[in-house]
């Protein structure tokens, strides 16, 4: 079990990094720049990604250690 919550992290930072974009919002500078931070996009669906390549490879290693301990 513990082995998930490690591979978790990723998932719920990038729940935090949508949030947060959400929260601060976009405005148009006086100059008519949009100021906006869309980095926290990228960088949502990165952790996404690896929360994804971590619970695979958490799974895949409990689903072999169970069956090597099977034998």
């Amino acid at each position: 079990m513990k082995k998930y919550v490690l591979a978790l992290i990723p998932f719920i930072i990038g729940i935090g990094c949508f949030i947060a974009f959400s929260v601060i919002g976009s405005e148009v500078a006086p100059d008519g720049t949009l100021v906006e931070p869309f980095f926290l996009v990228p960088i949502g669906y990165l952790f996404f990604a690896t929360g994804i390549v971590g619970l695979l490879i958490s799974g895949i290693k409990s689903y072999f250690s169970h069956k090597a301990s099977e034998r």
